[in-house]
This record gives structure tokens, sequence and C-alpha cells, in this order.
């Protein structure tokens, strides 16, 4: 036993009842949690590695195949945000020296050549201005020029509001021996995507979105292509954390051996369980098709206020989050503000270079009804009614 005397004493703060406001999350993420999802979040502990615990597992493979479209059997979860699973792809995808081309339309690209650039990727960037999106003559320029081995497109960008289309991408990027890598964050289970049959080779996806799951892990999937990529690799990836040849064997995509790799966050793993079966109950088609048409009614909502939308073309306006420009004269803040202080409900502020231009809206699966939709267009007219306007 040590001799010493504490010198910190026990926090007051944690003496009191943890406390924590209810509020209708209708910004771009975290949303709300399905009931089902919250009680699973509920049920008793057991150990990562029982045989349980690795049915669950086996059971969460299943449901991204599901969500992704996809039958690749290197299929598994990241005990980490979309952040993290971003880093995974890139980790394992990219040596030094290896050529790396992004799309960057918003902050996710940019965070990819960040990320690429510390690995000492050779980094080249198709840099296009915020609501704007690629198409194939424009990335196929950069493929012929640049050269490189992989591709990051963002399919859901959430900082600007566009959903990037994907048919041909697949197909142009094998004609230029790349693989194409999708980050669909902010799109799976709101928007159409085919991972195989729109030839994307890898792609990741995050919990807490249309998932309705809590945040912190994420979902992602490697093709044969992109598994043959990361193991004929000449360096080791640079995390261990993310290696994929460890994860796929404690996730079971390389037979029915399993090695441990890190303790898996179980209590999560269960809600991911259950946000995946309710998509499943309720039909990938069906989760796309009431999205589209919660956010058309939110977009006539928004239309009869005089407000405008960020993304001029309608037809790569994300139907997941809608990005508004913040009206003139107003401060974004104050909007924001009064709908929380007013209305219980959290709608976000732009990131990255949308920073200060735009109000977010998000319609993430539980979350995304008529009856919602209805809730935050009554409180976003009675902010423009009562927060300071500037008349200059």
């Amino acid at each position: 036993m040590g001799s010493y005397q504490l010198l910190v004493p026990p926090p007051e703060a944690l003496s009191k009842p943890l406390s924590v406001p209810t509020r209708l999350l209708l910004g771009p993420g975290p949303s709300n949690l399905a009931p089902r999802v919250l009680a699973a979040g509920s049920l008793r502990m057991i150990g990562h590695m029982q045989k349980e615990m690795l049915q669950i597992m086996e059971e969460i493979k299943q449901g991204i195949q599901y969500v992704f479209q996809t039958r690749n059997p290197l299929t598994l979860v990241v005990s980490g945000s979309g952040h993290c699973a971003m880093e995974t792809a890139l980790f394992n995808l990219l040596e030094p020296g290896d050529s790396f081309l992004t799309g960057t339309n918003g902050i996710w690209g940019m965070r990819a050549a960040e990320i690429a650039d510390r690995i000492g990727a050779r980094v080249h960037q198709m840099i296009k201005k915020p609501g704007e999106h690629y198409t194939l003559q424009e990335v196929e320029e950069g493929l012929a020029q640049h050269k490189p081995v992989l591709l990051f497109l963002v399919h859901g960008e959430s900082s600007t509001g566009v959903v990037q289309p994907l048919d041909g991408f697949g197909e142009l990027c094998h004609r230029y021996q790349c693989l194409l890598l999708v980050d669909s964050v902010a799109s799976l289970g709101g928007v159409p995507i085919y991972m195989d049959q729109q030839g994307i080779d890898i792609m990741y996806s995050s919990s807490q979105k249309v998932l309705n799951a809590p945040p912190g892990i994420s979902l992602i999937s490697f093709n044969d292509k992109a598994k043959y990529k990361v193991y004929s690799r000449k360096t080791k990836p640079v995390s261990f954390y993310t290696d994929i040849t460890y994860l796929a064997k404690l996730w079971g995509c390389e037979g029915e051996t399993r090695v441990i790799h890190h303790t898996t966050p179980v209590t999560s793993l269960y809600c991911l369980r259950e946000s995946l079966a309710l998509i499943a109950e309720q039909g990938l088609e069906n989760c796309w098709r009431r999205h589209r048409e919660a956010t058309a009614h939110l977009h006539k909502h928004l239309q009869e206020m005089g407000l405008k939308f960020f993304v001029k073309d309608p037809e790569i306006r994300l139907p997941t989050i809608t990005t508004v420009t913040v009206p003139a004269g107003y401060n974004w803040r104050d909007i924001v503000s009064y709908v929380l202080d007013h209305f219980s409900i959290e709608i976000s502020g732009g990131l990255g270079p949308t920073e200060e231009r735009v109000l977010r809206i998000g319609l993430l699966g539980y979350n995304a009804t008529t009856e919602n939709v209805d809730r935050v267009a009554e409180a976003l007219r009675e902010a423009l009614q009562h927060c300071p306007k500037n008349k200059l």
C-alpha cells in the first residue's frame, strides 16, 4: 500500500443524480434512439468473446451486408466512430508514396486528404465549391492525370447537404486500376446505395445517424480487390488498433477461429444489432421512401417560409440532412438557440466550409416523420419571428 495521502477529494458534482434533458434531435447526428434500440442498451453484460456474443456479431455482419447490399465476407464493425472507420480504410489501403485522389467538396474530403498526407501518400484533391458534386468526366480527368491507387468520394456530405451520384464511378475506377472508397456515414439507410452493383470496393458508415444507434461504432466492408491491396502491403499499417488483418480474425471473416484483438463495445453492439434488425424488418426500400417523403414535406415547409436551399440542384440534395442558407440579417446561433430553448429541438449550424453559412436539419431513421417535420417547421417559423434581425 502507498503511503501517500489523497490530494483530490471526491467531486461534489458526482454525488448528484445524472440528469439528461429530453430533446428531439433533428441535427446532422446523433439521432434519437428507437425504443427497441434504447432497451437493448440496458441488457446485461456478457463476455465479448463468449459464444452468445459471437452469434450477435455474426448477425450484425449479416445486417451490414444487407444495408450495404454486399456479399463481401470482409465486413465488420470498427470500435470507433465514423471518423475511425475513415482512418481504418485509409490506414489499411494506403502506403507511403501511394497516389491518392479525393473529392473535396466538403469537410470529409478535407479530412481524408489530411489523414492520407499523414500516412505519407501523394495526395491530389479535386476541389469543388461546397454544394456541388462530381461528374464522371471530372473524375476521369483526375484518374488519368494522377493515376491513383485509391479514389475517395463522400456519398452523403453532411457538411453541405449534397448526395453524390455513384452510378458508373466504380466501373470507371476499375478501368484505371484504381479502388473506389465511399463514405456513406450520412446516407446509409436513407438514400439508395448498392455496394456490389455500383462497383464500390470499400465502404464505411456509422451507427449514430439513420441507424439510430449510439455513437462510437462504425461499419465497414472490403471487397476481394480491396482485401488483396491490404494483404499484399509492403509495410504494416500505421495503426495496430485498426489493422484489418487482425480485425478480420476478431470478427470471424477469416474462418471460424477468432483471435482477440481488443475488447469490443458489447452494449453498443447490442444496440446496433437491434437497429439493423429494425431496418431489415421495415425493408430498405421502404426506409428510403420514408426519408424521401419526409424530406419532401420539409422542403415544402421551408419554401413556404421563403428560406433558400444551400444546394441549388434539387437532384443532389441529401434526403437525410437538409442545408438551408442562413437568412439575411440573422445570426444562425440565435435561430438554433431559440429552437432548442423554446421547443427542445436540436438543429445545427454549418461545419467546415459551411460554417456560419447554413442551418442543418437532419431527418435520420426513426426521426424521419412528417410529424417531426411539422414540429421543426413550427419552431423555425417562430424563431424567425422572434430572433433579432440586423436591418443593415
